[in-house]
């Protein structure tokens, strides 16, 4: 099988499963991972031949998306701000929403290093970014998963930045005796019932639930938790950051208001309200 050949296979196999521009897009994510070529590589060596064993790993990562588990899982790795991170299923895939938030702090701190701590920490693709970025800053991720924790760590050491890691419940009423913060940052769970009906299977048959969805009747819980426990522990010009719901970005910022905060919303790439900033009163 050559290159060309390859790239004709991946094409016919996925084409009634996926986007053609996403199936390219997996084409040159599978050639630059199996065979370490880039797209432009792909072009220029068309007619090479490919190793058996570089075929069967093709072969397998194509059976894989043939069954909708996403890319990132299968190759256990993406790439989140420039920077490479592990994944596994323990873990919810870095979104681009989340790097335009990461891209907020970092504006408002360029050249400072403030004390942060992100809540609800997943691969800790936040912190470790946000440390990569803003050097001498100290920097916390806290989560309830043990399972989370863990591949955080290790995104740590893979982007050799120094991130303090600890377990927490937020919605419990225990915390660890910490100093104040500049910066509280969280991506929660924030996904409704109503909306899960609507997603896809690559998310909702392989994501974390538990860093997915929030009860129908108390959708904004971790919100809300989130800014009280920022009235603790958040300096009196310090800033808060939540990456929000865009169907509930009137009644998120309003929630945040009544626990003494001023908000700021901001839209996305796209066009929605995907991210909110506060400070205390």
């Amino acid at each position: 099988m050559t290159i060309i050949e390859a790239s004709k296979y991946i094409r016919h196999k996925l084409k009634d499963l996926y986007p053609l521009q996403e199936i390219d897009a997996f084409t040159g994510i599978i050639f630059n991972h199996v065979i370490n070529y880039k797209r432009l590589d792909i072009h220029l060596n068309a007619q090479t031949s490919i190793l058996p064993d570089h075929q069967l790993q093709i072969y397998d990562i194509i059976h894989q998306l043939e069954s909708y588990r996403p890319i990132q899982y299968i190759l256990g790795t993406t790439e989140f701000y420039g920077l490479n991170f592990m994944v596994n299923k323990s873990v919810l895939i870095p979104r681009p929403e989340t790097e335009e938030l990461v891209d907020w702090i970092i504006n408002d701190y360029k050249g400072l290093s403030p004390k942060i701590i992100d809540i609800g920490t997943g691969s800790g693709c936040i912190p470790v970014s946000l440390a990569k970025n803003l050097p001498g800053s100290l920097i916390t991720g806290v989560d309830i998963s043990l399972e989370a924790l863990e591949v955080a760590k290790e995104n740590a050491l893979l982007n050799d930045v120094q991130v303090k890691f600890l377990p927490l419940d937020i919605l419990g009423n225990h915390f660890p005796e910490f100093s104040l913060f500049n910066v509280i940052v969280s991506n929660p769970p924030y996904i409704t019932v109503y909306q899960k009906d609507r997603m896809n299977s690559n998310v909702l048959d392989f994501e974390p639930h538990l860093a997915l969805f929030v009860p129908e009747i108390d959708p904004l819980i971790f919100y809300k938790a989130i800014a009280l426990f920022a009235n603790k522990y958040l300096l009196e010009d310090g800033n808060l950051y939540f990456e929000i719901n865009e169907e509930l970005f009137q009644e998120t910022s309003d929630a945040i208001k009544e626990l003494g905060f001023t908000t700021e919303l901001r839209k996305d790439i796209h066009g929605r309200y995907r991210m909110l900033k506060a400070k205390r009163i």
